[in-house]
């Protein structure tokens, strides 16, 4: 794809969650495409021009390796998932060289496209985070308050130390963006996907 030499990035799929809410298992083994869900996620990341990815596991961690063809990948597992979301952030975070940018991703966001992977770390900028974003379905206003910041989220990798000594239960990185805004570049990925995570039952149409 012909990526500057300079964007070395890993890509992190945090999938450690039991997916309580669906009552259908672990969301990593989602049926997408003919494959499960952690599985497409990955290959995207790849596919996007990320060096390495690694996959965080924790509920069901074994069916999934079993389930799920991750050779390719780097998996770490979080026997404390059910803490939240920010201990598998930053075991992500800490399994990735540390002279990468670090690129989040969920399991859950079953419209991730290759293109905003490519589109991410294309527009990165030295020193500052790179996040997708993404209109509401309803919106008729084509300005930038019509956007709203989701995944995935490409940290630079001077800022990953710094990103991650705020990150607490599930929150993720969600503390330091409201406290850095000026750090923040948001990319309008909106004619990709609308952004959504499958969290409920009414939501598994995504997958289609």
């Amino acid at each position: 794809m012909g990526f500057p030499d300079k964007v070395r990035a890993t890509g992190v799929v945090l999938a450690a969650g039991a997916g309580t809410r669906l009552g259908l298992g672990p969301k990593a083994l989602l049926p997408y495409r003919g494959r499960p869900l952690v599985e497409a996620i990955a290959g995207m990341l790849f596919d996007g021009g990320c060096r390495e990815v690694v996959v965080v596991l924790g509920a069901g961690a074994a069916k999934v390796e079993a389930a799920a063809r991750l050779g390719r990948c780097r998996v770490v597992v979080n026997t404390g998932w059910e803490s939240g979301m920010g201990g598998s952030f930053l075991l992500g975070a800490q399994a990735a060289d540390p002279r990468d940018h670090v690129l989040i991703a969920l399991v859950d966001q079953p419209g991730l496209a290759r293109e905003s992977v490519e589109r991410l770390l294309a527009r990165h900028r030295p020193g500052r985070i790179t996040a997708a974003a993404y209109r509401s379905r309803d919106s008729s206003d084509a300005g930038d308050a019509a956007l709203r910041r989701g995944h995935p989220l490409l940290i630079d990798a001077s800022l990953r130390e710094a990103v991650c000594a705020t990150v607490t239960g599930d929150a993720g990185a969600r503390g330091f963006l409201r406290a850095h805004p000026e750090l923040v570049d948001e990319v309008d990925c909106s004619d990709l996907s609308t952004g959504e995570d499958v969290d409920t039952p009414d939501q598994l149409g995504l997958l289609r």
